[in-house]
């Protein structure tokens, strides 16, 4: 309930730097993206202005190198600003792990003349990015791609269309990988696609049960000319760089799960305490009590998990693995607590005028992308058991 507030997590945060980012980036999310939360998502708002607003404040740049404008944040840092961004409105914190995942292959791949020259306006010039992998006969098996671009000479001409593109329509400037020779992995290549690109056209978003303010859209590349200077990597590099770059988008999506469960428990501990029944608040009753407690333990393990990937990661060693676990972890506990959160709520769980149902429906999607949690637990028997026998 709103008049009670979320309560600040116990951070364990590596410098006072980052503990007044935390700060200040909770104090935004309460004054700016919050309070209108709920009302967009209804009316299917694309948040444009928070982007700029988050862009002018350095919050889409956190863990990219400061020479090309970015924050220089760790990991460990930067995923925690999203769980604080995804607990006021999913639709931001997704959104910002998307943008993220955006500028990945550039900043990770790109020539230091492609990154001096598209970098400074991508992490700090109030540009939103969008990541093409899926098309609709290509989700889980992302290798099988058809989007083709063909070269003709300095240029390359793109054909096909991607799916489940988040921010579809809206963004500045699209991640593609197409293939550029035969098939399988080897033959996909990276291209930094501008948004207003001839020949680029967006499809009606889809009509979702969650998250209605993110628009998630097909794309369609229809002879969309694009100059070699605008590949990323080498020719049949690019789906080792969208594997990568997966590995780190899923720790995003982990610590949004995370965001959007602490909010269900925020708002169920909430209710629970103010709500009488048979005379004292419903919170007092052990059946209930024991729900909360579950709910606190499971978001508590989940953000553990997380953030040792995270260290994993800026220590420079192996996370896929650990990333795996956490985005499966992390969401199935979202469904979880969001699940619950709507149970304590009772009748009022189930109606609009409180956000628990929200919760509860925009968790499930983060089971969805970035690799369904089935495909998580491949991923993580193949660390454990090597790959599958034919």
């Amino acid at each position: 309930m709103t008049e009670y507030g979320p309560r600040p997590v116990d951070r364990r945060l590596p410098t006072e730097e980052a503990r007044d980012l935390l700060t200040l980036v909770r104090e935004l999310a309460e004054r700016e993206i919050r309070p209108m939360a709920a009302e967009e998502e209804d009316a299917g708002h694309f948040p444009r202005e928070t982007f700029t607003l988050l862009s002018e404040s350095g919050l889409l740049s956190l863990p990219y190198d400061e020479e090309f404008g970015g924050g220089g944040q760790p990991y460990e840092v930067y995923l925690q600003v999203l769980e604080e961004l995804a607990a006021a409105r999913l639709t931001v914190g997704l959104g910002v792990s998307v943008h993220t995942l955006a500028c990945h292959a550039l900043a990770g791949y790109g020539t230091k003349e492609q990154r001096a020259e598209h970098l400074p306006d991508m992490l700090g010039g109030g540009l939103v990015g969008a990541y093409c992998l899926s098309e609709p006969s290509s989700g889980s098996d992302a290798a099988s791609l058809t989007t083709r671009a063909t070269r003709e000479g300095d240029t390359w001409r793109l054909e096909g269309t991607k799916a489940w593109t988040t921010h579809g329509g809206v963004a500045d400037f699209y991640t593609v990988l197409a293939r550029t020779g035969g098939g399988g992995a080897h033959g996909i290549t990276a291209f930094l696609v501008p948004g207003d690109a001839e020949g680029l056209s967006a499809a009606a978003p889809e009509r979702k049960m969650g998250m209605k303010g993110s628009p998630t859209a097909q794309l369609h590349f229809d002879a969309v000319r694009i100059p070699d200077s605008r590949r990323l990597g080498d020719e049949g590099q690019g789906f080792a760089i969208a594997l990568s770059a997966l590995d780190s988008g899923r720790l995003g999506i982990a610590a949004c799960a995370v965001g959007v469960a602490q909010a269900a428990l925020d708002e169920a501990l909430a209710y629970t305490a103010e709500r009488q029944q048979f005379g004292r608040p419903i919170v007092d009753f052990q059946g209930l009590r024991f729900m909360l407690a579950d709910m606190a333990t499971q978001i508590e393990a989940g953000r553990a998990l997380y953030l040792t990937a995270a260290r994993l990661r800026d220590a420079g060693l192996p996370f896929s693995k650990e990333a795996a676990m956490a985005k499966l972890f992390c969401t199935d506990t979202a469904m979880r607590v969001t699940t619950d959160a709507v149970q304590l709520l009772g009748g009022y769980g189930y109606t609009l005028d409180f956000p628990a149902e929200r919760y509860m429906r925009e968790a499930k999607v983060l089971q969805i992308v970035e690799g369904t949690n089935q495909i998580q637990r491949m991923v993580i028997a193949r660390h454990l058991a090597g790959p599958e026998t034919r």
